[in-house]
């Protein structure tokens, strides 16, 4: 399961989305399914609409998830535009029912679809307000038997803290779920964290802007880093 976030497509834009980052996952993506890798995909929808404070905008919390949700289809269109140029068959789930522009999500045959070498994106989250993409990432990857969640941020792994802010972070290669937890590390939110660690599910977080990593992740090479129990 690749968990990309919506702001990674957005490239050097302050909104929406950038084509050559598109291209560039799904170049990644494909190389994997090339090798014969089951490939599932979840994306945020931060780069088109992201929970504003009900305060500020009027908007309530649970209306404002579902047009998240909305977002994340259609950032799941365009990596599946993306891919099919690329010669990818893929196929987009959908939790909110769409069916003039992508199936509704059934277990089973999204695992049919994976075991065709289908890319399968799936959209709007779980369907439900109150849960991130991170959970929907956490629960379909679950739900289909996926050996690990690939998370690809703009960092190359969990850090001590904020390396952005805090240069002499340390980088850490493996660390377990208690200690994330314990050390009050934002690997995800809770909730998809604790269904990690529930279903013994291990998290791999890593710099998916730099060109092969996915490869080399599924080659075995030490990328990242490995959240397990």
């Amino acid at each position: 399961m690749l968990k990309l976030s919506g702001e990674s497509l957005m490239g050097n834009k302050s909104f929406g989305l950038d084509p050559l980052m598109l291209e560039r996952y799904a170049v990644e993506v494909k190389t994997i399914v090339d090798m014969g890798i089951q490939v599932a995909i979840v994306i945020g929808g931060g780069n088109i609409y992201r929970g504003m404070n009900e305060a500020e905008t009027g908007i309530e919390r649970a209306h404002g998830d579902y047009m998240g949700m909305l977002a994340t289809v259609i950032n799941g269109m365009a990596m599946q535009a993306m891919l099919e140029k690329l010669g990818v068959f893929t196929r987009l789930q959908s939790a909110i029912k769409m069916e003039q522009i992508a199936e509704p999500y059934i277990r089973r045959r999204a695992i049919r679809h994976l075991e065709k070498n289908r890319v399968v994106i799936f959209g709007a989250g779980t369907g439900n307000p109150y849960f991130t993409t991170d959970t929907a990432g956490s629960l379909r990857a679950i739900e289909i038997g996926a050996d690990v969640i690939l998370k690809g941020t703009r960092v190359n792994g969990i850090y001590s803290a904020d390396p952005e802010k805090y240069p002499d972070a340390t980088r850490y290669e493996t660390i377990t779920f208690k200690e994330c937890i314990e050390r009050n590390l934002k690997v995800m939110d809770m909730t998809a964290f604790t269904l990690c660690m529930e279903n013994k599910l291990p998290i791999i977080v890593f710099d998916i802007n730099e060109p092969g990593n996915l490869q080399k992740l599924v080659n075995g090479e030490n990328i990242g880093t490995m959240v397990n129990g």
